[in-house]
């Protein structure tokens, strides 16, 4: 009989839930539309999108349930804030999911870290050390330390986005100044190019921001090149403190594609100088939106076999 995990990535657009056996393989997957409603009807449809990838999995055990979620969170309680779900503030999603858990081991982690433990995984990104970047509406990301996701003594260790890497830079979300997050994230760089002259023939927002940048337009351009020089500098920064084998990035942003990476890669030049610095690798998410989803389940397999070795306080 075959062992799978339960994976669920849960966001503020969508909930993703999936069926997935200990080689890696998706059994079944679906998912839903987040509601803009209230707490309850948002855990019911965790539950509804659980229930039905598990009624439609082949016959198998049950490891465990891996939950990837927006932050804040706390892993140890189990309760999630998430800056996209608003009526989520203090919320036991665990608990909530526990109920379908079959008397599983259910595991919580940030969906950043999520995506970087699917990377290790299933992503071909082997190595001691990796760093998943998510580059989207903001800019999340997980650390793995020795092969292991690392969460820290709260469970938001590897918060990438809030580094600083310009002193007295543009306001941040967190309410800081300078963060990656605010100058690389496709609102910051959309804003940036608005503000600068862009003009854009469809909607403004990344993907525009990435077509334009494409054909060549010149305001686009030098938003994604600042955008990618912030990245660069706090990727540097990451490699000189943990000595980083390999940054991966995903996330609607780096769908753009050399227009971002290329920029990147350009820009470690002028920041990465020692040589441990230099060798680490960038590279685009193989993974997609998938890549959470994996993460999820390799979060559920380890705990079930070696709680210890997912950090937690």
């Amino acid at each position: 009989m075959i062992s799978y995990a339960l994976a669920l990535d849960v966001g503020g657009t969508t909930i993703a839930a999936a069926v997935i056996d200990s080689a890696g393989q998706i059994l079944t997957c679906d998912e839903v539309v987040t509601p803009p409603a209230d707490a309850a009807t948002i855990a019911a449809a965790v539950r509804g999108v659980a229930a039905s990838v598990l009624a439609a999995a082949p016959p198998g055990a049950l490891a465990g349930v891996g939950i990837g979620s927006a932050g804040p969170l706390d892993p140890v309680a189990g309760t999630v804030s998430p800056v996209n779900i608003t009526v989520w503030r203090d919320f036991p999603l665990v608990a909530e999911v526990r109920p379908i858990a079959a008397g599983t081991p259910v595991s919580l982690a940030g969906d950043a870290i999520c995506m970087a433990l699917g990377e290790h995984w299933r992503g071909g990104h082997g190595g001691r050390t990796l760093l998943g970047i998510v580059v989207s509406t903001g800019v999340g990301s997980g650390l793995i330390i020795n092969g292991t996701a690392f969460q820290g003594p709260t469970g938001n260790a590897g918060h990438f986005g809030h580094t600083v890497v310009q002193l007295d830079g543009p306001a941040c979300p967190c309410g800081a100044r300078g963060c990656v997050e605010a100058l690389s994230s496709g609102p910051a760089m959309t804003t940036w190019a608005l503000t600068h002259g862009w003009r854009p023939t469809a909607p403004p927002d990344a993907r525009t921001l990435a077509t334009a940048a494409r054909s060549g337009d010149p305001i686009a351009l030098r938003a994604f090149d600042r955008g990618a020089r912030a990245l660069a500098a706090g990727i540097a920064s990451a490699a000189a403190m943990v000595d980083l084998d390999t940054v991966v990035i995903g996330g609607g942003v780096a769908a753009a594609g050399p227009v971002l990476f290329n920029p990147i890669h350009t820009a470690l030049t002028d920041y990465a100088a020692l040589p441990f610095i230099r060798r680490v690798h960038i590279a685009p998410s193989p993974l997609g939106r998938r890549a959470g989803l994996y993460g999820a389940a390799a979060l559920a397999f380890t705990t079930a076999a070696q709680p210890h070795l997912v950090t937690q306080p």
